[in-house]
């Protein structure tokens, strides 16, 4: 039986943000079997992420790592590889470049995120973090959103104008480099923060009514980006429970009694599927936490290998 190899050439050719939100919104609204996520510390360099699912027709896994220090050698700090499997019978059909799409799908959650909780009028972006995912952050949510101003800001000197020349092309709002995450956040109608931090870099004081709050930095145990206060006044929504209080924004609050189980209003699926209605007010703040979930992975990969085999690309392969 044949596998098909795809690396992140021929991923690129088929892999669309529209195709990605689509694909894991879809996902969502159905049953799928997905056990946490299995971490791999690899000390004082980083650690490698299991990640499987099950979802008729398909099984997956992803294996992924996270190595900050990796750009200093010329490679990624985020770097994945693909299983997909026939679930009728465990055989493998495809083995692919899962990079792209680990920051394709992480945008789409918060386009998906975005379009059910913040308020439907929002129109100005703030983007904590120039990095990789925060460029599919803003086409993610560009695609839901009629976005007049976009502002980004970075610890790193000329991240942000170095975001704002090469994204600019990809939308009609107007995008901004500022200085500090004061000026990124205060007056935003959707923020999302998307660094590494290990103590908070939003302030509540500065997070008006009605703001939505996609929290996607925060994906291991001590990482935190928001003020906990913001959690406390905030509708919170997971993308799963065992896994956000394990290791998402709400870790560390938790670990420090600032924040309960009990305190998170739901989770994604519930919202998707129209089980929860979370914002009942113009003026609520809601915050989304992820922390990334296998099943967007799986309906990702399906897509880009039904999609990559129609159009007949990469290497066929045989395993079995």
């Amino acid at each position: 039986m044949e596998t098909l190899v795809l690396g992140r050439k021929e991923v690129e050719q088929v892999l669309s943000m529209p195709m990605t939100i689509a694909a894991v919104e879809n996902a969502l609204k159905k049953e799928f079997s997905m056990p946490p996520k299995i971490y791999l510390d690899v000390p004082a360099r980083g650690d490698f992420r299991a990640m499987p699912c099950f979802q008729e027709p398909y099984c997956s896994i992803k294996w992924v790592n996270v190595f900050p220090e990796n750009p200093k050698q010329g490679l990624p700090t985020v770097m994945a590889t693909i299983i997909l499997n026939d679930a009728r019978n465990a055989l493998p059909l495809a083995v692919m470049d899962g990079s792209l799409i680990t920051s394709y799908r992480t945008g789409a959650m918060a386009a998906i995120a975005t379009k059910h909780l913040a308020r439907k009028n929002s129109s100005v972006l703030g983007l904590v973090g120039a990095g990789v995912q925060s460029r599919t952050q803003l086409l993610a949510i560009n695609e839901v959103l009629a976005l007049k101003e976009v502002r980004v800001c970075d610890v790193v000197p000329g991240a942000a104008e170095k975001f704002a020349a090469e994204m600019q092309s990809k939308t009609k709002a107007e995008i901004i480099a500022v200085k500090s995450a004061e000026e990124c956040v205060r007056g935003a109608h959707v923020l999302s923060t998307v660094t590494p931090a290990r103590s908070p870099i939003v302030k509540s004081e500065w997070v008006a009514e009605g703001t939505h709050i996609n929290s996607f930095g925060a994906d291991a145990v001590g990482k935190e980006e928001l003020d906990p206060a913001i959690l406390k006044r905030a509708r919170v929504v997971v993308d799963n429970t065992e896994q956000a209080t394990h290791s998402g924004e709400i870790n560390v609050p938790i670990s420090k009694g600032l924040f309960k189980e009990s305190d998170i209003a739901g989770q994604m699926v519930e919202v998707v599927r129209g089980q929860k209605k979370i914002r009942s007010s113009d003026k609520d703040v809601t915050v989304f936490v992820s922390t990334g979930l296998a099943i967007q992975d799986l309906a990702t990969a399906a897509a880009v290998y039904e999609a990559a085999k129609a159009k007949g690309l990469g290497v066929k392969t045989s395993f079995v």
